[in-house]
């Protein structure tokens, strides 16, 4: 197994012969595997070891295990304890995503910290074909039968060659030690399940049948390569990036509109998904102002075009302030406080401040997005005016729109916040004290 452990990382170039390599231990049977055979090899390796708070007393086990295999040959340790579940709460992903993140998080640091290479993961060939099978019934493009790739960015997988039976066999006959996960035996989650109960079938029809889907993932790899060179060349085609937007022209989209693969794979990057597909389909051939939203991106129809955006982590949409202390953690405020007219040399005339007469203000006041019905008196104007009126009157785009919050007082609107104040806040020769407040540009 050394020798095709060799010649595996050779053919793909995973390990240069200066390197320094970050092996990612937990104390499993693949990665303890992994690194008996690093060792053997003769690369000059680091251990990293995860402990994710999620197994207590046996995970301790675990990284007691990794810790004694580092000091009995004299090779760098490095071990941090995570708190996962707090961490999947706060960011409200999974258990699994959130140990994902937090250990390549770390593995980055350690690199560039410490001065390795490359990270060393040891993900097996059965890893790989389970992947694809996931992919494949929970629906995917061509990508995701490709299964994992031998080394991504920074990140290698130099057992990919090898089946979990030969990695039994091998750690068997070098009596290497390593944990057993009791998890790895249940069957709640979707990796076990394809693992202990579809694989075994599949085994029944095709004793050989992980070698077999290696060699498909193979192949739709390559072809993967051979469709991403003829997409990119339509993408580039039909898709032009202005201000940080994509714009898609609906006419110069339309011959390809009876080919809903094509139109997965074109629209994939922005988080496109089977269901948001049909959803995609229904507002090309839908009003202005449709939009659906996928995981990464909004996609708005504006007349002949798709308008394409990214979501940013959301802002609160509604702040009730009580008083100026509050007003300045505002995340888009920059400044605010109160200030007496005398001191004031001249009144500021840029959009993203606004100089209010304080008297007429009344805590709490209320930051929030606008909506349809609003109104407000522009400062200057005596006529009140819709605030829709008044977007399509400064020729505001409808992504303009989405960004507006309003500053609003007992009911009243005060100020589009990066634009223009209500007149009967703004400052008279009666006016004795001042609320300024400073903000982003188009918060």
């Amino acid at each position: 197994m050394l020798k095709d452990f060799l010649t595996y990382i050779k053919e793909n170039q995973l390990v240069k012969e200066d390197d320094r390599v970050l092996m990612a231990l937990s104390g499993g049977i693949d990665s303890m595997v992994m690194a008996d055979l690093f060792l053997k090899a003769g690369f000059e390796t680091g251990i990293a070891h995860c402990n994710f708070s999620l197994r207590g007393k046996e995970a301790d086990k675990d990284e007691m295990l990794v810790r004694k295999f580092a000091e009995d040959n004299s090779i760098v340790f490095y071990s941090k304890r995570f708190y996962t579940k707090e961490y999947a709460a706060k960011k409200g992903i999974s258990i699994q995503m959130a140990a994902r993140e937090l250990r390549y998080t770390w593995f980055e640091d350690l690199m560039n910290e410490k001065g390795f290479s490359v990270t060393a993961l040891a993900h097996n060939l059965n890893d790989n074909i389970e992947t694809m099978l996931i992919n494949l019934t929970r629906g995917t493009g061509i990508a995701g039968l490709t299964g994992m790739k031998p080394s991504t960015d920074r990140m290698i997988r130099p057992l990919l060659f090898a089946t979990r039976n030969e990695i039994d066999t091998y750690c068997n006959k070098n009596k290497i030690n390593y944990r057993e996960d009791k998890s790895n035996a249940e069957t709640k989650y979707t990796r076990n399940k394809i693992r202990h109960k579809v694989i075994p079938v599949l085994k029944d029809i095709n004793p050989s049948v992980e070698k077999t889907l290696n060699e498909t993932a193979l192949r739709m790899s390559g072809i993967n390569d051979i469709v991403s060179l003829f997409i990119n060349e339509i993408r580039q085609k039909l898709l032009r990036g202005k201000d940080n937007i994509t714009i898609l022209n609906i006419k110069q989209l339309r011959p390809y509109l009876n080919n809903r693969t094509l139109i997965f794979e074109l629209i994939k990057p922005f988080g496109i998904t089977n269901t948001t597909l049909k959803d995609l389909f229904n507002i090309i051939d839908g009003d202005t102002g449709s939009r659906i939203y996928t995981i990464s991106h909004m996609i708005l129809k504006n007349r002949d075009e798709l308008i394409i955006s990214g979501l940013k982590e959301r802002q609160n949409e509604y702040y009730e302030i009580k008083n100026i202390v509050e007003l300045r953690k505002v995340p888009f405020v920059l400044s605010a406080g109160f200030t007496r007219i005398s001191h004031i040399d001249s009144i500021p005339d840029d959009q993203e401040t606004a100089c209010l007469d304080s008297s007429k203000l009344t805590f709490p006041l209320i930051i929030r997005k606008w909506q349809p019905g609003d109104y407000f008196y522009p400062l200057g104007m005596k006529q009140k005016k819709k605030l829709s009126d008044y977007f399509i009157d400064c020729k505001y785009s409808i992504i303009d729109k989405e960004k507006i919050f309003i500053l609003a007082t007992s009911g009243k609107i005060v100020w589009i916040i990066g634009d223009r104040i209500d007149n009967r806040f703004r400052i008279t020769p009666l006016t004795k004290n001042a609320l300024v407040i400073k903000v982003h540009v188009r918060c």
